[in-house]
């Protein structure tokens, strides 16, 4: 510190002696006739703490420079400054009730003393003065264990990470996604949502990929330009941080170190992990995420019980809710782990809501919203169960839909431009697209009008996307099961864009095929006729039986043949999505039927494919018996100009915009997700029987295998292949956890307790999470209807392994006391009812994980001594840090 000489001297004067002769204090006792002061003289260098407020303010205010004694008057008189000041003051007196409230807080500036009045010091000064006074020293417990896990994990997931430099499998279509996510080109996948390939998209965005690859066979050598190590990270990073996560899990289970440490092994020489994980594939990702979940739904359960709405209390809780809307944006197999997530957490929410001791353990918990109440409301039970209950539902249920819908939000901004995929979307969702169909609808006049020259799009879009199309040709005068038919021109659904899909909207009352000036829009409930746009014939519909739907009416191109068959071309306009009966027929936008006038018949996509005199094109039919909504029946206009010439070859070149629109602006985000999601769960991909194929019930028996690569020269190959000892083990744990729970739950209903009720809950909880685990993402495959391949299994395998290791200490801490295994198990005495027995589990004597504490200078504190701790205590938070 610095100053002059006469202000040391005052500041140990006031240190030495207190000025007031007619205050006695316990500061100063009596000692040779003389009044010492306890307070270490100034040339005494021992640190020693200050003990009394008075001091402290004294001292501080002697050896900081001189204050400003006019201005700290002014603030007090103005009511400026913190607090006001009140002479008299003795050293060890209580504040006289003239000081402000404030001014006696814990942690509040401290004031001038007696006759003197000054400006009071902040009390971050203070913490800053206490701050410097003592060294920096940062202590950290660091679990060799589990560092030495992650090493392994990451070394065998990394070791010559881009061998081979080929496709391999599924790499095959994960490729392709990547290169048009790096072009921008929208696609559509039914395996799942888009967060998935984003990861993996990621990987080559970080590699530089330029998505020029030609993803068409497996086995094609990777060009220079595919960073091939970038593109397998991400997946192999996943794969290897699963190996200290099982570990935690098991801890946080409250199992042994060993467990734990047994569960880990597991997970790190699995085969059929360390395989999938190495790939391009998802896999390895969705177990990632499978297992933060239920680690981060751990953490937070224990930290329920001592420290409850804490930083890290709401940290785990929130980051469930990520971690289980992650897993279901990578695979929608991701929902059988979320939906136990939510199933245990419901279970437990049910307790707390009974929990009669939550008014009083919880009742100083920080539940309040607001910071500055934190810590200082004592809440009532029922205000306490709220909050509880409040905070899960926004963190399991409220997170995980927003950060699902800003997965689909993101991935249409990457993917903007028009692809091969998006002829299964909607016009609407097309036109919203760069390029492609928005090329095509740019500047075409939005309100349908009698005149208009129109494409009509089938909305069901199944089996392919079609448009309602003719041609010259005639059906057959007798069908080859001897049935007749009008021999009129034939009406199809084609799935390609063609110059015979343009129709023209007639008004019945007149006979010009041109629109009118204004234009007059044609709205809900008009008549119309449709004239073909090439041969200029009408559609019509009668009382003939379709070509291969013979319960509905053929549909065709009116031609007169001079026979008694009139023309029944009138159709009754509906607007499916009108908001009103006076609604405008809208490009794009508007979902219409046609109702045929005469009959009532819909004009409906029936899906069949028509025999080679139809050209293999989809039939169209008149359905009589229209059962409500069904996106067979709807129809949308995709292209649309208005017609001004009744010459055929002007009219296809006309091309008018009186009134133009931004489509994109009409379609909003909801309603593309929406319809991108529905076309994820209803497009069904291909089921025809794989070579590698396979049925769950070879899946637990390890009765199959999958050929991932092949090399062409040398016949190296990679298969998918588990380790026989870990799936039979793990399958009969499974099974052995079963019986033995089963046993328990008859023993306790009639009232014997076999296990302590802390031992009885942890074997529920680990059966709830790795049993129920292994089953929600086993048992709903049995009732899918697509190609399953091995890796399909690999997630419930996940929690198999986890299960393996509980069971083996379990069977060790509780049941080997039977077999005489002396100490490593229970005490010698007998269950009664209502008196759990006491395992010597709970004691020190397990093996302890291996922990080094380091300080801020980096050294080893006692050279590799191994700090000993109980199994349950290395679970709970330490109390306390050494301050080195």
């Amino acid at each position: 510190m610095g100053g002059s000489p006469l202000r040391f001297l005052k500041a140990a004067r006031l240190l030495r002696v207190h000025r007031n002769p007619g205050a006695q204090n316990s500061s100063t006792r009596e000692r040779g006739g003389r009044r010492v002061s306890h307070l270490p003289l100034l040339r005494d260098r021992r640190p020693r703490p200050l003990r009394t407020r008075v001091t402290l303010a004294q001292c501080a205010r002697a050896l900081l420079p001189v204050w400003p004694r006019r201005l700290g008057e002014s603030n007090v008189e103005q009511g400026g400054g913190w607090c006001g000041v009140s002479s008299g003051l003795t050293p060890n007196r209580r504040p006289s009730r003239t000081v402000p409230r404030r001014c006696r807080e814990p942690g509040a500036a401290l004031c001038g003393l007696g006759e003197t009045r000054g400006v009071c010091l902040s009390p971050l000064f203070y913490k800053m003065w206490g701050f410097l006074k003592r060294p920096v020293v940062v202590t950290a417990d660091i679990n060799l264990s589990l560092v030495a896990l992650t090493g392994m994990g990451l070394l065998s997931r990394l070791w010559r990470l881009t061998y081979p430099r080929a496709v391999v499998f599924d790499e095959v279509y994960y490729g392709q996604y990547i290169s048009f996510y790096m072009k921008q080109i929208f696609f559509l996948d039914d395996s799942g949502p888009p967060f998935g390939h984003m990861v993996l998209a990621l990987g080559g965005y970080l590699g530089g990929f330029d998505g020029n690859f030609l993803w068409n066979r497996i086995g094609a050598e990777y060009s220079s330009n595919v960073p091939v190590w970038s593109l397998r990270l991400l997946p192999a990073l996943a794969g290897a941080l699963s190996v200290p996560m099982a570990y935690q899990i098991v801890l946080e289970l409250h199992f042994s170190h060993c467990a734990a440490m047994g569960a880990a092994l597991l997970m790190l020489i699995e085969n059929a992990l360390i395989t999938q994980s190495r790939l391009m594939l998802l896999e390895s990702v969705l177990i990632f995420f499978n297992l933060l979940a239920v680690l981060s739904y751990l953490k937070f359960f224990n930290c329920q019980k001592h420290s409850p709405f804490s930083l890290s209390w709401w940290f785990w809780l929130t980051l469930t809710g990520v971690a289980c809307s992650c897993a279901v944006g990578i695979k929608y197999m991701g929902v059988f782990t979320y939906v136990l997530v939510l199933g245990v957490a419901a279970v437990h929410a049910w307790h707390l809501i009974g929990d009669q001791t939550l008014s009083n353990v919880g009742a100083d918990v920080q539940c309040c919203m607001r910071p500055a109440c934190m810590g200082q409301m004592r809440m009532s039970q029922g205000v306490c169960v709220f909050c509880h209950l409040l905070a899960r539902a926004v963190a399991l249920l409220v997170i995980p839909v927003v950060l699902y819908l800003l997965f689909f939000y993101v991935h249409l901004i990457l993917v903007f431009r028009s692809g091969p995929h998006d002829q299964i979307m909607s016009s609407a969702f097309q036109a919203s697209l760069e390029g492609g169909l928005a090329r095509i609808t740019q500047g075409q006049p939005l309100e349908v009008a009698f005149g208009s020259q129109v494409t009509l799009r089938n909305v069901f879009g199944k089996p392919v996307p079609c448009w309602l199309h003719s041609h010259q040709d005639t059906y057959p005068m007798i069908y080859e099961n001897g049935r007749g038919s009008s021999h009129q021109q034939q009406v199809t659904c084609y799935p390609f864009k063609d110059v015979n899909n343009w129709w023209i909207v007639k008004d019945p009352r007149r006979h010009q095929l041109v629109v009118s000036s204004p234009p007059r829009p044609v709205r809900h409930g008009d008549m119309v006729q449709l004239v073909h746009g090439m041969t200029t014939r009408s559609l019509n519909t009668h009382d003939v039986a379709a070509p291969l739907s013979p319960h509905s009416q053929e549909v065709s191109c009116y031609i007169d043949y001079n026979i008694s068959m009139p023309a029944q071309n009138l159709w009754r306009l509906e607007i499916v999505n009108r908001g009103s009966d006076t609604d405008v027929w809208k490009t794009i936008l508007s979902e219409v039927r046609f109702v045929h006038v005469n009959t009532s018949a819909v004009l409906k996509l029936s899906g069949a494919h028509l025999p080679d005199w139809g050209y293999r094109q989809l039939e169209i039919v008149g359905e009589k018996l229209s059962r409500g909504y069904h996106g067979s029946t709807v129809w949308n206009v995709e292209e649309h100009r208005y017609g001004a010439s009744q010459e055929q070859r002007e009219r296809e070149r006309e091309l008018h915009s009186p009134a133009q629109v931004d489509v994109t602006r009409n379609l909003s985000f909801m309603a593309r997700f929406s319809e991108l999601q529905w076309r994820m769960l209803a497009l069904r991909s291909d089921d025809s029987e794989h070579k590698y194929s396979s049925s769950p019930l070879e899946w637990v028996t390890l009765d199959t295998n999958i050929a991932y690569w092949l090399h062409p020269r040398t016949s190296a190959q990679i298969h998918l292949l588990g380790n026989i000892v870990i799936w039979v083990s793990g399958s009969l744990a499974l099974a052995i956890y079963a019986l033995l729970s089963l046993w328990y739950l008859l023993r306790r209903r009639r009232n014997v307790h076999d296990l302590p009720q802390d031992a009885w809950l942890r074997w529920v909880l680990a059966g709830a999470l790795c049993a129920g685990g292994w089953a929600v993402n086993y048992l709903p495959f049995f009732l899918m209807e697509k190609t399953l391949f091995l890796y399909h299994y690999l997630p419930a395998l996940t929690f198999q392994i986890l299960l393996l290791p509980v069971v083996l200490q379990h069977i060790s801490d509780h049941l080997c006391r039977y077999g005489g295994c002396g100490d490593s198990g229970w005490t010698g005495q007998q269950p009664s009812a209502g008196k759990p027995m006491r395992s010597k589990h709970m004691g020190c004597s397990e093996p302890h994980p291996f922990h080094v504490t380091l300080t801020s200078s980096g050294s080893l504190r006692g050279m590799g001594e191994v700090q000993k701790r109980c199994p349950d205590e290395a679970l709970q938070e330490p109390r306390g840090r050494s301050r080195g």
